[in-house]
C-alpha cells in the first residue's frame, strides 16, 4: 500500500533483459533510481531509499514495476518495438526501505499489435504491489485531445517545495488555479527531474509514473468538507490504493510538466482523483487516475 503521512513542504540500462547486468544495485541517484538487477527468468530486484515519511514511495514501486515489465517486451520479427501505453497498479502493503523488492513478471500475451505483462512486487512480508501494463506497436491515427491546460503561473514564478533533491516541485497557488469543470479539490504543480536524462523513452515514462503519485492525496484533502482540520491533523492516515496511467505522448521528465489533479468523488474514506500531465506548451502527455484512502484520527 502506498502509505504516506503529511509530506508537503517538507533508469537505466536498455529496455530488454540484456540491458540488466547481475551485480549489486547502484546508489540512489536520479539516473539509476529505476535500475534493476536480473535475478532469474523474468525476475528483477530493485532497491529504494528511505523517504521522509518512512517506508517506500508508491510511485517508485510503480515505476520499477514498469521497468521490469518492459524488460520482457522485445522487438518483433520485423524489429518493431511496442511501447507502453497504459498501466494499472494496486498497492497491497506498505514497502520496507530496508529490504530489496523482487519483481516477478508474467508474460500474459504477445500479440501482433499489443503485448500485456503482469508484475507482482514482493518483499519478505509478501506481495506489496500488483501491476499490469499494456504495450502497443506504433499505429498511425488521427489525434483528438480536447483537454486543455489551465492558465497558471510559470514555474519560474513559483516557490520550490519538493520533498526530494531528485526532482523540482512548484505548487500553483490555489487562488491562481481555476476551478475544474468537473470535480473539486484541484491541485496543480509544475514538476521536473533535477538531473538531465538521456533519450531513453522508457526512463522518461518511468519518471512520469513516479511523479504522478505525488499529488492525488493533496487533492483529496482539499476536497474534504473538513479540510482545515485534516491539514492540521498530524495523525491522519493517507494511502494510495490504486493507480492508473494512460500515456498519450512521450514525456520529457527533465523538462517542466504541469501535473493537474482534481477529486471526482469521496466516500467510504476513498477519494477518486483524475489527473492530466501537460508540457510547457500545453500539450497533453498523459492522463492518470488514483483512488486514495483518507482516514481521520479517531477520538
Amino acid at each position: 500500500m502506498g502509505r504516506r503521512r503529511r509530506r508537503r513542504g517538507g533508469a537505466a540500462p536498455g529496455d530488454t533483459a540484456e540491458g540488466f547486468r547481475a551485480g549489486r544495485a547502484r546508489s540512489y541517484t536520479p539516473p539509476v533510481l529505476f535500475d534493476l538487477v536480473l535475478h532469474g527468468a523474468d525476475t528483477y530486484v530493485g532497491v529504494g531509499p528511505q523517504y521522509p515519511w518512512g517506508g517506500l514511495y508508491g510511485g517508485q514501486i510503480v515505476a520499477q514495476s514498469l521497468r521490469a515489465a518492459s524488460a520482457t517486451v522485445g522487438p518483433d520479427d520485423n524489429g518493431t518495438l511496442k511501447v507502453v501505453h497504459s498501466l494499472r497498479a494496486y498497492f497491497i502493503r506498505r514497502g520496507d526501505h530496508t529490504e530489496p523488492v523482487r519483481y516477478e513478471v508474467d508474460r500474459i500475451r504477445n500479440g501482433r499489435s499489443f503485448a500485456t505483462r503482469r508484475v507482482v512486487a514482493r518483499q519478505a512480508i509478501g506481495a506489496i504491489l500488483n501491476l499490469e501494463a499494456s504495450y502497443q506497436r506504433d499505429e498511425p491515427s488521427a489525434v483528438v485531445s480536447p483537454s486543455t491546460m489551465p492558465v497558471v503561473p510559470a514555474p519560474d514564478e513559483l516557490e520550490e517545495s519538493s520533498w526530494s533533491t531528485d526532482f523540482h516541485r512548484r505548487f500553483v497557488p490555489e487562488e491562481a488555479t481555476p476551478a475544474p469543470a468537473i470535480g473539486t479539490g484541484r491541485t496543480a504543480a509544475w514538476m521536473r527531474v533535477t538531473a538531465p536524462l538521456d533519450g531513453d523513452d522508457l526512463l522518461h515514462r518511468c519518471w512520469l509514473a513516479y511523479l504522478s503519485d505525488d499529488l492525488p492525496c493533496d487533492s483529496v484533502v482539499r476536497a474534504h468538507p473538513r479540510r482545515a482540520e485534516l491539514e492540521a491533523d498530524e495523525g491522519r492516515f493517507m494511502a494510495s490504493l490504486d493507480h492508473t496511467i494512460w500515456f498519450h505522448r512521450t514525456p520529457h521528465a527533465d523538462r517542466w510538466h504541469l501535473y493537474d489533479v482534481s477529486t471526482h468523488h469521496f466516500g467510504a474514506g476513498r477519494g477518486v482523483t483524475i489527473g492530466h500531465v501537460f508540457d510547457a506548451a500545453g500539450v497533453l502527455l498523459a492522463t492518470f487516475a488514483q483512488e486514495a484512502l483518507l482516514r481521520e484520527r479517531a477520538g
